[in-house]
């Protein structure tokens, strides 16, 4: 069997185990790197999250897995890491890849890579198509400084926490969901970060029907009403530096001022001071309505 030769160990000695981590298409087969075939035919184990979807990739590409099968998703995940990292201190060569992406990003793969970063086996990767990267490319919102969220809690309660620690996030933000939650998502979003907040929703990256629907997240929020199909990746603008505000009551109450006399009501201001301060609407409430009881 061709297969790659063996790469030097964490620790400086070498290891003929080696954990790849490959990237397979988000959508097109012919966005897949050119050494994933290599790779595919080259493994003595490869590791799907989805076998049927493996065969399909290996039709595409025209290539003949030479090694064998196992599947390893979320629901073997923990029971099956053991075993593959018994067949790399064995001396096989294990190619990780799930079923669009880099594994191990909001996919299978964490707990084989710290278990064989832990046993001293060498782990690398096939760099290639990432649903992140070309969402933040083609969202046309700042990229200079990023973080990736992964999905949000399907729990409403659950996703309003979540939120609420982000509102005053600088970093433009992207998130994975569900097509059939995506409308919720941005609801929670706009309810978090404000209406007016920049944000793309990019559908079907980089497939036939293909979308980025770009403009403020109440906007979106409309659009999502209609339903939303495809893979969906959501990338929101971070908030503007300086727009958080303090929690005293003093700075509560002179922020409801300002959001006042720019034309907002008062239940308006309460809840967008509540939002940028990162306090429930009640302690704005009673900053605004009791100022007596902070002396």
């Amino acid at each position: 069997m061709n297969r790659p030769g063996g790469e030097p160990g964490a620790s400086g000695g070498r290891s003929e185990g080696v954990l790849v981590l490959a990237a397979t298409p988000i959508g097109r087969p012919e966005d897949a790197p050119p050494r994933l075939a290599t790779e595919l035919a080259g493994a003595d184990v490869v590791a799907a999250e989805d076998t049927r979807r493996l065969k399909r990739l290996t039709t595409d590409l025209g290539v003949q897995v030479g090694g064998r099968v196992v599947s390893y998703f979320e629901g073997n995940e923990s029971a099956r890491t053991p075993v593959l990292l018994e067949a790399l201190l064995a001396g096989e060569r294990v190619l990780l890849v799930t079923d669009a992406g880099m594994p191990s990003v909001s996919d299978p793969g964490y707990r084989l890579v710290v278990a064989a970063v832990e046993a001293d086996v060498h782990v690398t990767a096939v760099p290639g198509p990432s649903a992140v990267l070309t969402a933040l490319a083609v969202s046309g919102l700042p990229v200079d400084r990023f973080c990736f969220e992964g999905f949000l809690p399907r729990k409403a309660g659950e996703r309003a926490r979540r939120l609420a620690g982000l509102a005053t996030e600088e970093r433009t933000m992207v998130f994975f969901e569900a097509p059939h939650r995506t409308e919720a998502a941005l609801a929670a979003l706009a309810e978090a970060f404000g209406p007016d907040r920049p944000a793309a929703v990019c559908r079907e990256l980089t497939k036939t029907h293909e979308e980025v629907r770009r403009g403020p997240l109440a906007e979106l929020v409309s659009w999502a009403a209609d339903g939303v199909r495809g893979e969906v990746t959501l990338v929101v603008s971070g908030a503007t530096p300086g727009a958080a505000v303090g929690d005293t009551p003093a700075e509560l109450r002179a922020a409801v001022a300002d959001h006042e006399a720019a034309g907002s009501t008062r239940k308006e201001a309460i809840l967008e001071v509540a939002r940028l301060a990162g306090v429930p609407k009640r302690v704005v409430y009673d900053a605004v309505h009791k100022p007596q009881e902070d002396r």
